[in-house]
């Protein structure tokens, strides 16, 4: 037997034993304040920037028409709602494999036994049905039957991240799925559902958008480099390792600022946009010579915080810059 495969052996003989998620009576159940962070709240604005972005894209396309606000937060809903019931599958799929085992971070619901494995499960269940009934509204709508597809690959995604037998999370695909889905899809996604196009400064958008998914998930994996390593977790930054880890966080917050100059040139107003970048280049500095998961989870919050204004002004701009 492998000396990883010997790990995980004994990570499940713990949360059988002596580890807390066998035995959930050994400790205080959840409270409503563990429930709410299990939702992991930091993570939320990168389900609105997408949203944000698309419906900006749409008003400028409507060129003065109808706004749907309604479809709109018809996409916030399914959004939000994905983003949720991904943290609790991920919460319920690592604690159950033992993968929490190893956190040195805030601890989790399943992983700490403080709630029964089957109850997380069915939370992220309820939030993944929520976001499929919003989405079905969107689809009646607007008519555009073949966007089912898209939302039941949105939904899979979310749960084969670090569900079923061979979750994508444990194989450096992380990144990959998240800018497809919390980037271009969820960006262009909303503005087609609007006005069924979507416009080259909609999808320059989605890219931005989908970056800063990236940098954030990839701090993140960062903090835990360490611990997934032990776990048989190989995240992208156990994969590159802590040093290119880095750079490619840094390529991830810097180059939407890129794109945003670009864009800036005919859309006037998003150059206000460069302000976002007094919290991300704090974050870059944290996220570069931070060695501490404390460092790390602030280059998380911080990057959170960037993508919404980020994506704010993005939006704005490209809504209401004058032509």
């Amino acid at each position: 037997m492998s000396s990883s495969a010997r790990k995980r052996t004994k990570a499940k003989s713990k949360r059988k034993g002596g580890h807390p998620a066998g035995r959930p009576g050994a400790v205080a159940p959840a409270t409503f304040r563990d429930w709410v962070g299990g939702a992991r709240l930091r993570t939320l604005p990168l389900a609105i920037a997408p949203v944000l972005v698309g419906s900006g894209a749409a008003i400028d396309a409507a060129g003065g028409g109808i706004f749907h606000w309604i479809r709109a937060i018809l996409c916030l809903v399914v959004a939000l709602c994905l983003q949720i019931g991904v943290n609790y599958a991920n919460d319920y799929s690592d604690g159950v494999r033992g993968t929490d085992a190893y956190r040195v971070g805030p601890s989790r619901l399943t992983g700490s036994g403080r709630a029964r494995p089957r109850t997380v499960l069915i939370v992220a269940l309820v939030f993944f049905a929520l976001a499929a009934v919003a989405g079905l509204l969107l689809v009646i709508a607007s008519h555009q039957w073949w966007l089912l597809i898209v939302g039941a690959a949105a939904i899979a995604a979310a749960w084969f991240y670090t569900g079923g037998k061979h979750p994508y999370g444990y194989y450096g695909l992380g990144e990959v799925f998240v800018f497809v889905f919390f980037g271009l899809v969820a960006t262009a996604g909303t503005m087609f559902v609007q006005v069924l196009n979507v416009s080259q400064v909609a999808w320059l958008g989605a890219v931005a958008v989908g970056l800063f998914a990236c940098a954030v998930l990839m701090v993140n994996n960062l903090r835990d480099i360490d611990m997934d390593k032990q776990a048989g977790k190989r995240t992208l930054a156990v994969l590159v390792g802590p040093t290119w880890s880095r750079v490619l966080y840094t390529i991830f917050v810097l180059v939407p600022f890129l794109i945003l100059a670009l864009v800036s040139i005919l859309y006037t107003l998003g150059w206000l946009g460069l302000f976002t970048l007094l919290i991300a280049l704090p974050a870059v500095v944290i996220t570069i010579f931070g060695r501490t998961p404390r460092e790390l989870i602030t280059a998380l919050q911080l990057t959170s915080i960037s993508a919404l204004l980020f994506a704010a002004f993005f939006g704005a701009a490209i809504a209401w810059s004058p032509l």
